[in-house]
């Protein structure tokens, strides 16, 4: 099993001992995903918490006009989920997608909560991760509604350098709230400058 990232990954908050490291063996099971494939769509409830192991997910909703809002992107070492259907139980109004083969390690909602009752370590380092994506998502929030379109798109790139190249232009514009062509030509001004 390839639980050694996430392990790898938890440890860059707090060390774990052999029976912590064995339990997130148990919790955690890998998936082999294709290209195209989803795990999560709309209708369906979220019954995971996914770490990317390898690979390249995108998570986005589609309007009543059938246009993509991308929501997330992850890769290696990130988290993908719709955190609220996952807490409520709810359907979501989300697809998770991959745009690569992929490999990634789950965890059902009563396994995360059995876990974070019986290694307190555990629920630590997810009340971090929670804060880290609140402040995120606040910041993302914070520059869509005061920063303009060139400035998100320059931002994106200083930020999620490695999503570029494995990512369409198409869904970086949806990613940014901007049309393809227009994407096109804020990179064609920076290209001259």
């Amino acid at each position: 099993m390839t639980t050694k990232p996430l392990i790898d990954y938890f440890e860059k908050f707090l060390p774990l001992n052999e029976e912590e490291k064995s339990i997130v063996e148990n919790v955690f099971k890998e998936r082999t995903i294709k290209r195209r494939q989803f795990i999560l769509q709309e209708g369906d409830v979220c019954k995971h918490n996914t770490f990317v192991v390898e690979g390249c997910f995108k998570m986005y909703m589609v309007d009543e006009n059938g246009k993509e809002h991308n929501l997330q992107f992850a890769v290696e070492n990130w988290w993908i989920g719709d955190i609220g259907s996952f807490h409520s139980e709810a359907p979501s109004r989300l697809y998770i997608e991959a745009l690569e083969n992929s490999i990634i390690l789950q965890a059902k909602k009563e396994d995360q909560l059995k876990l974070f009752v019986e290694y307190p370590k555990f629920n630590r380092i997810f009340r971090v991760l929670a804060e880290n994506a609140m402040v995120s998502l606040q910041n993302r929030i914070l520059q869509n509604i005061s920063s303009t379109a060139e400035e998100r798109y320059l931002s994106f790139l200083e930020k999620r350098p490695q999503l570029f190249n494995r990512i369409s232009n198409v869904q970086i514009a949806s990613y940014l709230g901007v049309t393809p062509e227009f994407l096109s030509t804020i990179r064609k001004k920076i290209a001259k400058s």
